[in-house]
This record gives structure tokens, sequence and C-alpha cells, in this order.
């Protein structure tokens, strides 16, 4: 997402938010899309609005991937790609999130769509199997690894620590899966989901791990890309930013984030 309200001094049209939004960030993730595919018209303006070396991480649509269960989907497959052509290089993977009840026994379904896939694939499974079961680990792993496709690494542990101090965090855990920590990074480009607390400093205590693991991704020539969630994402930007800073303070070499631009509107007076 790159609209919230929690992030804007006022209202900003859709024309100028995306803008705003990657004058804090560098990568975001692409989550309408499952909903929705947009217009060519609308990817178009999504390029005007960022750099070329902006990063989005562009989620596949419903019918593809809970719908159709990846198959016989190249013709809505072939519409998307379409679609989101406009945005070029700035896709840095197509974001392949499939259900819980996407378990070992139809990796063969992705398999097969992951050679339709133009680019670099990341794809986030939830089956507990393949968090629990290594033999059904090591199946995904041989299956991304044929196509280099990344397993996105979505982490809840914090989320789930303890009870819940709010609707947002009952409300959130009722809608993330629940699953051991997984660390390993399968490519250059591993890909980071984290989520945290409503409390910052909860938040940040649960990422410590992370801090380490990506520092090391980093000296080691990987690429990787990072995504903070909070249970209402009030705080979701700029604790993105205090997690970048974090990992600088430990690899100064890192290149700085761009300077946010103001986000209230002009006004003349």
């Amino acid at each position: 997402m790159w609209r919230h309200a929690a992030w804007q001094e006022g209202q900003l049209p859709a024309s100028s938010a995306l803008r705003v939004y990657a004058s804090n960030c560098t990568a975001v993730e692409g989550n309408t899309t499952f909903y929705a595919t947009p217009s060519q018209a609308t990817a178009r303006s999504w390029a005007e609005q960022t750099d070329p070396d902006f990063r989005f991480v562009m989620k596949l649509p419903k019918p593809i991937s809970h719908d159709r269960r990846l198959l016989d989907a190249e013709a809505p497959l072939r519409e998307f790609l379409t679609a989101l052509a406009p945005l070029g290089p700035r896709v840095h993977a197509w974001w392949v999130q499939l259900p819980a009840s996407f378990g070992p026994n139809e990796l063969g379904a992705l398999a097969g769509f992951l050679r339709l896939l133009p680019g670099r694939a990341a794809v986030e499974v939830r089956h507990p199997a393949f968090f629990t079961d290594e033999r059904a680990a090591r199946q995904l792993e041989y299956v991304l690894g044929r196509v280099g496709a990344e397993w996105v690494l979505f982490d809840t542990t914090t989320l789930f620590e303890g009870a819940a101090q709010s609707s947002a965090e009952a409300e959130a855990r009722s809608k993330k899966p629940r699953l051991p920590r997984r660390t390993v990074a399968l490519t250059e480009f591993p890909i980071l989901r984290y989520h945290g607390r409503d409390d910052d400093e909860r938040t940040i205590a649960g990422w410590q791990p992370w801090l380490d693991i990506v520092v090391d991704w980093l000296r080691a020539g990987r690429s990787p890309t990072v995504f903070l969630h909070t249970p209402d994402n009030v705080g979701s930007l700029p604790l993105a930013r205090r997690f970048h800073a974090a990992v600088r303070a430990r690899l100064p070499e890192l290149d700085p984030l761009p300077e946010p631009e103001p986000s209230e509107p002009m006004t003349l007076f």
C-alpha cells in the first residue's frame, strides 16, 4: 500500500500519493492487484510517479492464485501482464501468494505456472506442511530453484507473541497465518514481510534477529527487499525507515533512503 490517512497531513490526489510514498521508501507491495487488475493508464501513472529503480512487488490476481489455483490461467495471466506492462523493469517480482490450503500435492501446478511468468517470481506459501515437514520444504525449494524463484519470508511470530493488546491486533491475528519463522533465502533477491504490533518498541524488539540476517545478506552481495507491517499500518512507513537506519548503522556503505517530500498539498497562502 502507498496510501494511508496517517501518513498524509492532507488528502493527496491519487496522482501524487505514490510519488510521496516513493520519496520515503524504495519498494512497495502491490496488494490492490489481488482484487482488481488496473488499466494500462493506471500502471503508466504509477511508473511516472516513481524512479526507474523503484521496486514493485506485484501480487497476482485472486482469480489466478486462489480461484483457478494456478491451473488453466494463461488467459487471465496474459491480461494481467499486459495491463502492468508500462511498469517495465520497475516490477521487481511477480508475487504469487497462495492460499493456506495450497499444499505439497499441488506443487506440479505451481511448477507449470512459474514457467509462464516473465522475469522474477516470488512465492508465498501458507500451508503448514511447508514449515513443519522437511520433505515438503525441500520439494518446494526444488520447484522454486528450477526457475530462480524466491520463497517470500512472512514473519508473524511477533504478532502472535503473548495476548492481543487491541482490537486491531486481534483482527490482524484472525487474518494472518501463524507459522514458524523461516529465514532461508533462495536467491540473490530475498523478500521479507515482517509483521509487528501496535507498540513500536515491541515491533522493534521483534525485528532484531532480522537485522543480523539482512546485514549478512547485504554483505554476501544479495539485494533484499523488506516490508514492515503493523496491525493498523499507521506506523509502518516510519518504522520501515527506522529499520533501514538500523541496518545502515551496521553497514554504513548502504545507500541512504531518499529524503521525504512534504505530504501536505501545496497552497498559495
